[in-house]
């Protein structure tokens, strides 16, 4: 297996943690990556906290990904799992 195919693998363990609303296992696991797909992750873990500011700050470290994109965070952590 790749490193990308195991980041991938880690991601969807992250997205999915999030989807069943364990905040903090999703943000432990973006933060250990620094690829595209993990920053449009750190995003919307951004969006969900609330934290408006910080979350567009990771928006721009995404591949065109904005913060403006998806109203809805559980939408576009569908989105994202749909992507990697």
């Amino acid at each position: 297996m790749s490193q990308a195919e195991l980041n991938a693998a880690e991601l969807k363990i992250a997205v999915q943690a999030a989807l069943d609303g364990d905040w903090h296992a999703a943000h432990n696991i973006a933060q250990d990556y620094g690829d595209a797909n993990a920053n449009w992750l750190h995003a919307i873990l951004h969006k969900i906290e609330g934290d408006v500011w910080n979350s567009k700050y990771w928006y721009a470290k995404t591949a065109g990904k904005k913060y403006e994109d998806f109203a809805d965070a559980k939408e576009e952590l569908l989105e994202l799992l749909h992507h990697l």
